[in-house]
């Protein structure tokens, strides 16, 4: 073989490399959780259609911005939201300090074990009992103890950690759009710091791509005076229309990719929606009573109604989960 020859080897070689490199990842295979039908053609058709260059829907990576509610969406929310699970155990282990406590009705409730006073206090008790859990804590004491927690916790009836309740086909899903250029964000209502504490671990999502409910800080501790201390009130419940407010603040670009689950998303969605362009608005649908739980326009937790209506109006894709998803949760961790 002469040198010619073995540089036109080499110079093909360096082509495919950078094929391999510039092609989108538009592999069906991406997402083997879900199963062969009009969702998951879907999902497929339009990253392709806006990673396709000289396609007339093609989106610059930089635009490519995807959107993500937590609670219900990523990982299950019933029977309760995790971070409620989360303040209950905290209450009760903090309890035998603050004898004090027992004077506040839902936290007398919750020591008793009396789950159905807990669940009809009013939001002002429920608050009171979420600020006593975070409250008080700086940001890195707050991020240990909800990282201890999530390590240790099992989920009430599948008795897994509640890390390992999450979706495996929005895994998947997540994995799908990073390898084809988009950026990914968390937008919930649930609490700032407590997704933080576990976002990166189990999503890939960064502390700087999570967007969510805060209580206001102060500066300085009684041992370090640049500590970043939650205080006793609340600054932003990042909900409803508020998640669209968030993401203009945080992200300062409308997304083109918008997935939810309840009500709660309906704004975030149908803002979405409204965007120019090639747009995806998505909706888990909990059909599932056997492997998940099934619940959409009656459920307390994760109300469907509004959002589900307009969605089959205008021909959003409607991930039911169960027809669409093969699997529901990731192999159990041995």
């Amino acid at each position: 073989m002469n040198s010619v020859h073995r540089s036109r080897i080499f110079l093909g070689f360096l082509l495919l490399l950078t094929l391999a490199w510039t092609v989108p990842a538009h592999s069906a295979d991406a997402l083997p959780s879900w199963n062969e039908g009009a969702t998951k053609q879907s999902i497929v058709s339009f990253v392709e259609r806006v990673t396709t260059q000289g396609g007339k829907d093609y989106v610059a990576p930089s635009e490519r911005i995807a959107v993500f509610d937590n609670d219900g969406t990523l990982w299950s929310e019933q029977p309760l939201y995790f971070q409620l699970f989360f303040t209950f155990e905290r209450i009760r282990a903090l309890a035998p300090q603050h004898p004090e406590w027992q004077e506040k009705p839902a936290v007398k409730a919750l020591l008793a074990g009396d789950m159905k006073t807990v669940m009809t206090s009013s939001e002002r008790d429920l608050f009171e009992l979420v600020v006593i859990a975070h409250a008080g804590n700086t940001t890195e004491e707050f991020n240990k103890i909800v990282s201890d927690w999530v390590a240790s916790s099992r989920h009430p009836k599948s008795k897994r950690p509640f890390t390992e309740m999450v979706f495996q086909p929005m895994l998947e899903l997540l994995s799908f759009l990073r390898a084809n250029g988009f950026k990914i964000y968390i937008c919930s209502g649930g609490d700032l710091d407590f997704m933080r504490a576990f976002a990166e671990r189990v999503y890939g999502v960064p502390p700087e791509q999570v967007i969510g409910s805060t209580f206001k800080y102060s500066l300085g501790s009684a041992t370090d005076p640049l500590a970043i201390v939650i205080q006793p009130k609340l600054d932003v419940i990042n909900d409803n229309d508020m998640k669209v407010v968030s993401i203009h603040r945080v992200i300062g670009r409308r997304p083109i990719f918008t997935f939810g689950n309840s009500d709660g998303d309906h704004a975030m969605l149908r803002w979405t929606a409204a965007g120019s362009g090639a747009r995806f608005m998505g909706l888990v649908h909990h059909t599932d009573g056997e492997r998940e739980v099934a619940y959409d326009r009656e459920s307390k937790i994760g109300k469907l109604d509004k959002a589900l209506d307009e969605a089959i109006a205008k021909g959003w894709t409607v991930a039911d989960m169960k027809r669409d998803w093969r699997d529901v949760f990731p192999p159990e961790k041995k």
